[in-house]
């Protein structure tokens, strides 16, 4: 069984979409044995598409509050997962005050699909799946019982 990280950090540009999404796929599925958090470079407020395409997975994320890096109570993390170019370069940033390790999990942000309600929903369930499947990639030892 591989070391889980004790503190998981996921940032994203805005801390609206992308972020909120993996920080509760992650707090649904390891919530138990980790900390987890988000945040954002520019937050905006959590997008509803989001709530409700991971209220389809039954992960409540409607209290999500975006914040940035600023914002974090704890800056001592293990682990920060960067989900866009922007991101990226303020994780690297974190790295010259804090000892952790940075992955940059390129992901489209599903904000930008225009189209009816049905197409956009769609387009943030690709997102949300992708990011489950890296989740449970990354994770994968410590998600399945070892047999």
């Amino acid at each position: 069984m591989s070391d889980l990280p004790g503190a998981v950090l996921f940032a994203c540009t805005h801390n609206a979409v992308r972020s909120p999404m993996a920080e509760g796929l992650l707090k649904h599925l390891l919530g138990h044995k980790i900390f987890v958090d988000s945040v954002g470079v520019r937050p905006q407020e959590v997008d509803g598409f989001v709530i409700e395409v991971m209220e389809e997975i039954g992960v409540d994320i409607s209290r999500h509050r975006a914040k940035d890096f600023n914002d974090l109570e704890d800056s001592s993390f293990d682990l920060i997962i960067s989900l866009s170019p922007e991101a990226q370069h303020s994780a690297v940033e974190m790295t010259r005050t804090m000892a952790c390790d940075v992955e940059f999990w390129h992901t489209f942000d599903p904000g930008l699909i225009e189209g009816s309600r049905e197409t956009r929903l769609q387009a943030y369930r690709q997102v949300r799946d992708f990011l489950r499947k890296k989740i449970e990639e990354r994770f994968t030892m410590d998600l399945k019982p070892v047999v």
